[in-house]
């Protein structure tokens, strides 16, 4: 136990030092890519030695985990783990405190109410132990012992700091919250306190989530159901990352939803496919790679795909007091610049999903999630100041949904969605070109 808990105050020590000096220092571009970083490395060093949790909310999930009869931790070794967490979230703060000769305080940004804050606390500290629990925790995964593990959990801080961080601050993190504010007390004390509460709470519900995705961990079994689940909650995940930085003015907005959708493809990718976009459903479909997915399936995997998108829009609208964002073209351009923009870029994004996550040939065992999310960085750069890089009908809906709030007009979704599923099926038609020798070839005779 002393090794473990040696670890756990070290990582949490490393993981809040950072966040303290990126702050203070005023990092404002690359701080969260900073802060992710030092959480990822710091996983792969110690993963091994106590499961790196460096979060009470982290060790919350897995001791209720544990209790419903699915892997976790007991509670005297979570007892123990958020102790030590604790303890060194508050040294590393009075430490980077120490070395600026200041601190920053622990409170909602101006402008936002506790619930705004709370909120944003609770989502994303849910997406950080889902994600946690799916790539470090289930039976699968540990048996695989898959690589990607580290990399999933340290895109949460990127997807969670540029949006929901301007909202916040972004601490996800019981430990973050405690040393912030004790570091902070000539400035104000006790904002902690309900930011941990919220934390606990997106624990808790990611405890339940991930018994309702992963069924079998818990001597149950896999359904329909399940795989819905799966699909609107990663979209969800995802509309509400495109949103918030949006909103938020992101200065990392394509690379902070990219890294969203990366973590959650490498949380849900076994349990549904993570397609998280009707026009990669489609494009999947129309590749007549999975014979699993039947058009009534792929109907299904559409709507819970859109109602995610949808009930992500109408949540950062709430969290931003019913601000919205429009679809259509940016500044000068035109609707025919659009119409170039999201055919082309979403073909990258699903020839992409075809060629590392659906073909044998070419599949990415390790890096699928992050080759499909770099994609959204990749458009998102590229062409987000001629269409916004939407790229997705679960996207487009969700955002011509929430702006019909403030007077907006919804078809432009319908036209979106239109040009993204031409770029799908225009995917899957090259794709049948350029790996038909997957299925020319008689099986075990393809070349090397």
């Amino acid at each position: 136990m002393a090794a473990k808990c040696t670890a756990e105050f070290l990582g949490t020590f490393l993981l809040i030092f950072t966040v303290g000096c990126n702050v203070l220092g005023g990092s404002a571009v690359w701080g969260g890519v900073s802060i992710a970083c030092v959480l990822m490395v710091a996983i792969y060093s110690m993963g091994g030695i106590s499961g790196a949790n460096f979060n009470p909310a982290v060790s919350m999930t897995l001791g209720i985990s544990k209790a419903m009869g699915g892997p976790g931790l007991d509670w005297k070794t979570v007892g123990i783990y958020c102790g030590v967490q604790s303890a060194a979230g508050v040294a590393a703060a009075l430490c980077y405190s120490a070395l600026f000769g200041e601190s920053f305080n622990l409170a909602p940004a101006k402008g936002f109410a506790w619930y705004h804050a709370g909120l944003c606390e609770l989502l994303y500290t849910l997406m950080l132990c889902f994600v946690v629990m799916n790539v470090a925790a289930a039976k699968k995964n540990v048996q695989e012992k898959n690589q990607y593990y580290g990399l999933a959990i340290g895109f949460v801080i990127i997807a969670g700091a540029y949006g929901a961080g301007a909202v916040s601050g972004g601490c996800f993190n019981p430990a973050v919250a405690l040393g912030i504010d004790v570091s902070s007390a000539g400035l104000g004390f006790g904002w902690c306190g309900p930011y941990i509460l919220f934390e606990l709470a997106g624990a808790a519900l990611a405890a339940v989530l991930f018994k309702v995705v992963r069924p079998e961990d818990f001597e149950g079994e896999k359904t329909s159901a399940t795989e819905l689940v799966s699909e609107f909650l990663g979209t969800y995940i995802l509309v509400l990352t495109v949103g918030l930085n949006v909103l938020g003015k992101s200065k990392a907005a394509a690379f902070s939803i990219a890294a969203s959708l990366t973590s959650m493809i490498y949380a849900l990718g076994d349990v549904s496919g993570a397609h998280f976009n009707p026009a990669v459903t489609v494009a999947i479909l129309a590749s007549g790679r999975c014979p699993d997915l039947t058009h009534a399936k792929a109907g299904t995997f559409i709507g819970a795909q859109i109602a995610g998108g949808i009930a992500a829009a109408f949540t950062y609208a709430f969290i931003y007091k019913g601000a919205t964002f429009a679809l259509g073209p940016v500044g000068d351009f035109t609707w025919a610049g659009v119409s170039v923009a999201e055919i082309v870029f979403t073909f990258v994004l699903c020839f992409t999903v075809l060629c590392v996550a659906v073909s044998e040939r070419t599949k990415a065992s390790h890096l699928f999630g992050l080759a499909i999310g770099s994609c959204v960085t990749v458009g998102g750069f590229a062409v987000g100041g001629i269409s916004g890089g939407s790229l997705n009908p679960a996207v487009s809906f969700g955002i011509a949904a929430a702006q019909v709030l403030n007077g907006g007009f919804f078809y432009k979704a319908v036209i979106y969605s239109l040009l993204e599923f031409a770029g799908g099926a225009a995917a899957a038609g090259v794709f049948k070109v350029t790996h038909e020798v997957e299925t020319a070839l008689p099986e075990g005779k393809n070349e090397a």
